[in-house]
């Protein structure tokens, strides 16, 4: 009898403690039941901020290279006429009309609104002012052929962080 009882009254207390536990809200159910704003939100629209932002970054990329490409001109010419001083006048002269290449983006790329647009030209900004001081990226240039190999690989460096947001 007693077993009867013992039963009685710990599937009593098993009941009981099921129905309070189910009247309790649990922190999961309102995400599973209800959604949240932001999945409901749409994303910002940056397109048009962004299509002026690029067209700006794009005549940097397409014109702001001119003292710099006029700059390693005369800096390989020097340095094929065994010009040193001036050579490494020209050298200086280019890693300014580097500095000013990065300069430029950053300051067209502040106004974009999209915070990845603005991240991506800070870094290409970045990596354009860390270039402008890398003496051993100059070194390198000896001769039109060098600057051939080693431009191409350095533009397209530059331009990576940008180039999916500007084509």
């Amino acid at each position: 009898m007693r077993r009867a009882i013992l039963a009685v009254a710990l599937g009593g207390a098993l009941l009981t403690g099921c129905s309070n536990d189910a009247d309790e809200p649990t922190s999961a159910a309102p995400t599973t039941v209800a959604p949240t704003t932001e999945a409901t939100s749409a994303a910002p629209d940056y397109s048009a901020n962004t299509q002026l932002v690029c067209g700006k970054v794009t005549a940097i990329y397409d014109d702001g290279f001119d003292g710099f490409n006029a700059a390693m001109g005369k800096m390989i010419a020097n340095k094929e006429a065994k010009q040193a001083a001036e050579a490494e006048k020209a050298e200086k002269a280019a890693a300014v009309e580097l500095k000013k290449v990065g300069a430029a983006l950053k300051k067209e790329i502040s106004a974009a609104e999209d915070p990845e647009l603005k991240q991506a030209g800070e870094t290409s900004a970045a990596k354009l002012t860390k270039s402008a001081a890398d003496t051993k990226f100059f070194d390198s240039i000896k001769s039109p052929t060098d600057l051939n190999k080693h431009i191409e690989a350095k533009m397209l460096d530059w331009m990576t962080p940008v180039r999916g947001y500007c084509a």
